[in-house]
């Protein structure tokens, strides 16, 4: 009992930063959830992949044409697009329920709930090892040469992981709190998928809407995608990227250290 005491007074930093290093937790639980999702089927996860394999077969030709660009270079962007966008939405749409979907451990104990972000985050990126492999195939056919730039996915991709823990501790709290957010934000995310240069390439917008850009995801996106065509990111997405992780993480560190105790009396 002293310990469950002590564990409910501990610093914000304390509370989080136990969640975050029981790697052996969240890894573990991501893993089963996956199984679980897939259990008595043959393929398993790899039905992800064939799945996102043929959207992106049968979409690459035909927005090939609609947009009048070559094949081998619309091909590459619109592959890395497809997947790199499912991991957002699916991290950013998941985070919403990270501690109603969790509700059973939260209620019988305590468990930092720090532990149950990363826990999506996990699941996701299992997920996206599943689909990059997609693009192996397409980069060969298309002839993609790589640079040194290449090595900038990784602080991209860690970027990009700070953001999807801070946005789901974000989420995971107001979600929690009002339950109709969840909605908003499914909504918001289809939305952004047509501002964000998934299925188009940037360089086809006129100057008036060069603005579309500034779109964290769009800059987010522009990191990863772009060292894996041999090129190298825009300046001003690195400074975007930067600034919107500088108020996420600000935004995540007051709701957690303010409400992370009442979790378990909104569930």
């Amino acid at each position: 009992m002293s310990q469950v005491h002590s564990n409910l007074h501990r610093s914000p930093w304390a509370d989080w930063w136990e969640g975050t290093r029981r790697t052996d937790i969240w890894w573990t639980l991501a893993w089963f959830d996956i199984v679980l999702r897939y259990r008595r089927s043959m393929l398993g996860p790899l039905w992800l992949t064939l799945s996102m394999g043929a959207m992106i077969g049968g979409m690459g030709p035909l927005y090939s044409s609609l947009f009048g660009t070559e094949l081998s270079k619309f091909f590459p962007h619109l592959a890395l697009g497809i997947i790199f966008w499912g991991f957002f939405s699916s991290v950013v749409t998941e985070s919403c329920n990270a501690f109603v979907g969790s509700s059973n451990y939260l209620k019988q104990g305590y468990f930092p709930i720090s532990l149950f972000v990363w826990r999506s985050i996990a699941r996701n990126l299992i997920q996206f090892v599943h689909q990059i492999v997609l693009y192996i195939p397409v980069a060969l056919w298309a002839g993609i040469s790589l640079s040194w730039s290449v090595m900038l996915v990784i602080p991209a991709m860690a970027i990009a992981v700070v953001n999807a823990h801070a946005l789901g501790l974000l989420l995971g709290l107001i979600c929690t709190r009002f339950r109709d957010v969840t909605q908003i934000v499914s909504s918001v995310m289809q939305m952004l998928m047509f501002l964000t240069p998934v299925f188009w390439l940037p360089e086809s917008l006129p100057d008036r809407a060069k603005y579309i850009l500034w779109n964290p995801f769009a800059q987010m996106l522009d990191l990863l995608r772009t060292p894996l065509m041999g090129g190298v990111a825009a300046a001003h997405s690195w400074l975007g990227i930067l600034g919107w992780s500088a108020l996420t993480l600000i935004g995540s560190a007051i709701l957690f250290s303010r409400y992370r105790r009442r979790v378990v009396y909104w569930l």
